[in-house]
């Protein structure tokens, strides 16, 4: 049977983990994402898993590059800061085709900037925040039951496509307490003959796990080989929401706490006449272009909210691809926009586009 229980984001997040059969944690402090690393040194030792409190976000990544290399189902969690000291480790976990769960809990920056939330860590994660052509399977919760949802969602997803995924949220969703129902979880099988412990007894060689390849010639088909699967995981792993878009003059996109907040700006301009829906990106990367090219084709305009000065836009823009103006609003620094700030902007839109 399904259990409801009220919890703050972070602590949903590391509950979900332990039931998803998360083996190993391995992070390092910081705010607005601590509670993740408190809850699963308490809970993860009681059910026979590894909780370690690395001295380094940098010692952290490389514990799960090497706990993932092994064929464990393992995870760590940061906020912005934490994560850009964790880039290098995630291009080499990337490129050696291992699967784990990166959470970034994202604050305002840039530099040290501040711990209330933000989202202008969108390009870093779904551009590539390292070194290399590669990709990471990038949710984006919006409420605590979605973070819930969503932890093992990521596992299985990096588990079948044998890729880093990270869960990006912001700190206010980490710190929000809501109801949430966690539903019983059955693990998919586990093939972990690729690891360095996944060799039958037949077979005593080990396995040999590396993101370096000297010769060019295998560096390029170690490219290619991820090329595919990424194209995979574009054809089969978009996943997004979307509410009244069938008649909408104009459509809001929005991901994350920004979303929430969208969704009230459509009440509010659906009660004032205005013919608004909204679309949610639960993927950003794959991210659901498709459904914005084709709402392109009878929306009047596109309106993107973001606490940024302005990331996914530009991924907007070119599913679009010029069918429609596209405008935006953001705040930036921790600063969160209100709806009513925010409907300002969408009338000011709307009387540009004549709607």
């Amino acid at each position: 049977m399904s259990e409801i229980l009220l919890m703050k984001g972070n602590e949903a997040l590391a509950e979900a983990s332990i039931r998803a059969g998360c083996e190993g944690y391995f992070a390092y402090p910081i705010t607005p994402q601590s509670e993740v690393g408190e809850y699963l040194s308490y809970h993860m030792p009681k059910h026979g898993r590894v909780f370690l409190q690395a001295e380094s976000e940098l010692a952290a990544i490389n514990m799960l590059f090497g706990a993932a290399g092994a064929g464990f189902k393992v995870m760590t969690s940061s906020s912005s800061p934490g994560i850009s000291l964790m880039q290098e480790g995630i291009s080499y976990i990337a490129g050696a085709q291992l699967p784990c769960v990166v959470v970034n809990v994202s604050r305002g920056g840039p530099g040290l900037g501040t711990i209330q939330p933000g989202q202008g860590d969108y390009f870093q994660t779904v551009k590539g925040g390292g070194h290399g052509d590669y990709r990471l399977i990038t949710l984006a919760p919006s409420t605590v039951q979605e973070i819930a949802d969503m932890v093992p969602l990521a596992f299985d997803l990096s588990w079948k496509y044998r890729t880093p995924a990270m869960i990006l949220m912001d700190g206010a969703l980490g710190q929000m307490m809501e109801k949430v129902e966690f539903h019983p979880y059955t693990e998919p099988e586990r093939d972990i003959s690729w690891s360095t412990r996944g060799k039958p007894d037949e077979k005593p060689e080990s396995n040999f796990i590396t993101s370096l390849w000297i010769q060019p010639e295998e560096m390029e088909k170690v490219n290619l080989k991820l090329q595919a699967t990424y194209r995979e995981i574009e054809a089969n792993e978009v996943r997004y929401d979307a509410w009244n878009v069938d008649d909408a003059d104009i459509v809001l996109v929005a991901f994350g706490l920004s979303a929430r907040i969208a969704s009230k700006v459509m009440d509010v301009m659906r009660d004032n006449g205005k013919k608004v829906g909204l679309v949610k990106p639960l993927t950003l990367w794959p991210y659901p272009s498709q459904i914005l090219n084709d709402l392109a084709d009878k929306a009047k305009g596109f309106f993107v909210m973001e606490l940024n000065a302005g990331q996914m836009v530009e991924d907007v823009k070119l599913a679009v691809n010029g069918k429609r103006e596209v405008g935006f609003y953001g705040r930036m620094g921790g600063m969160i926009y209100s709806p009513d700030e925010v409907v300002e902007q969408v009338e000011a839109f709307a009387a540009k586009l004549g709607v």
